[in-house]
């Protein structure tokens, strides 16, 4: 996709649809895998699967933000190329967020992709990144520097809330036990999640979820995908790497970033015209999660492409019979 096919000419036909089938292909593969206590095993079948799905898209895509950085290990590193052949693109993508989510069952494990031009999308080394992310009222509002309760007040000023009815979403983890009982003493409503903060990131920029912000420290790479969906959504993220080591601030330097401490938002991570496409792997507050019925499985699908200015919930019924069902279709239910 080159930037002036993207930029907006009338002539320009979009191709988003044709993503949704990688992450719907990605979603099907994994959701077999629901609560029988293997996430590795959950990833790798949607590593597998979302692959081959891309050998029907016409792209030429380089994976900038993938599954690894090893050719040899993972069909999806960063690096490789994908496609058919067609428009050159730069994608960010995660075969399965919430391997541990699927291994046990539980709410939100999505697939997700972002397409883009070449050049539009941060190239960031696998490391911690703190972010904190925000729907559009609040867009230009909060500062990462900030202490975390004045990004509370801030937060329910611009909802026109106080701050005890603010809910913040932050994964379950021991690095964020500080952050934690911070927010209690700011009088915070405060979701704990085990894993996905792209569908995180999501869920607080989308309306109606009752979830009004997202904050804490993941990965670098989610955090690129999670700015991809801002973009789309009209929502923010303000962002900071969090190496951990010497050697990752070299790493880093390695991906052109030289100012480890530089404070980053949306704009920074992305750019131009991007499409997202995420499906839901199990039932969360924003997608459904793969419903399987005989011959066959249901997938939703959130939609998202700033060329087109559109976002969609794709609701999509697959025909998994061999050979294909002549007919086509079977009840829905």
């Amino acid at each position: 996709m080159s930037e002036e096919a993207l930029s907006g000419q009338e002539d320009f036909h979009c191709i988003c649809h044709e993503f949704a089938r990688v992450t719907e292909a990605a979603a099907l593969a994994a959701g077999r895998w629901m609560g029988k206590g293997d996430g590795a095993a959950a990833e790798d079948a949607a590593r597998v699967a979302m692959h081959k799905a891309f050998r029907h898209v016409p792209i030429e895509g380089t994976i900038v933000v993938g599954e690894g950085e090893d050719p040899e290990v993972s069909p999806l590193a960063v690096g490789r190329m994908v496609g058919v052949g067609g428009r050159s693109c730069d994608l960010a993508l995660i075969a399965l967020e919430g391997a541990n989510i699927v291994a046990r069952g539980q709410a939100g494990a999505i697939s997700a992709l972002v397409a883009g031009a070449p050049n539009s999308i941060m190239r960031a080394p696998d490391m911690y990144m703190q972010k904190i992310v925000v729907g559009a009222p609040i867009v230009g509002k909060v500062d990462i520097e900030a202490p975390v309760e004045d990004t509370v007040q801030v937060i329910a000023e611009a909802l026109g809330v106080k701050a005890s009815e603010v809910t913040l979403i932050v994964l379950d983890r021991p690095r964020h036990d500080d952050l934690v009982a911070t927010l209690r003493r700011a009088g915070a409503r405060i979701k704990l999640i085990p894993d996905g903060d792209v569908m995180a990131g999501i869920a607080a920029a989308v309306r109606g979820t009752g979830d009004h912000a997202y904050i804490g420290i993941g990965g670098a790479p989610e955090g690129i995908m999670t700015a991809a969906a801002m973009r789309c959504l009209g929502g923010e993220i303000v962002a900071k790497l969090w190496p951990l080591s010497r050697r990752e601030i070299e790493r880093a330097r390695t991906f052109g970033i030289d100012d480890i401490e530089r404070c980053m938002r949306t704009d920074d991570m992305v750019r131009g015209h991007l499409v997202l496409s995420a499906t839901g792997v199990t039932n969360g507050d924003v997608l459904k999660g793969v419903h399987y019925q005989p011959g066959g499985a249901r997938t939703q699908t959130m939609l998202m492409c700033t060329k087109c200015r559109q976002i969609r919930y794709v609701d999509t019924v697959h025909d998994l019979k061999e050979p294909a069902n002549e007919v086509g279709f079977w009840r829905i239910t």
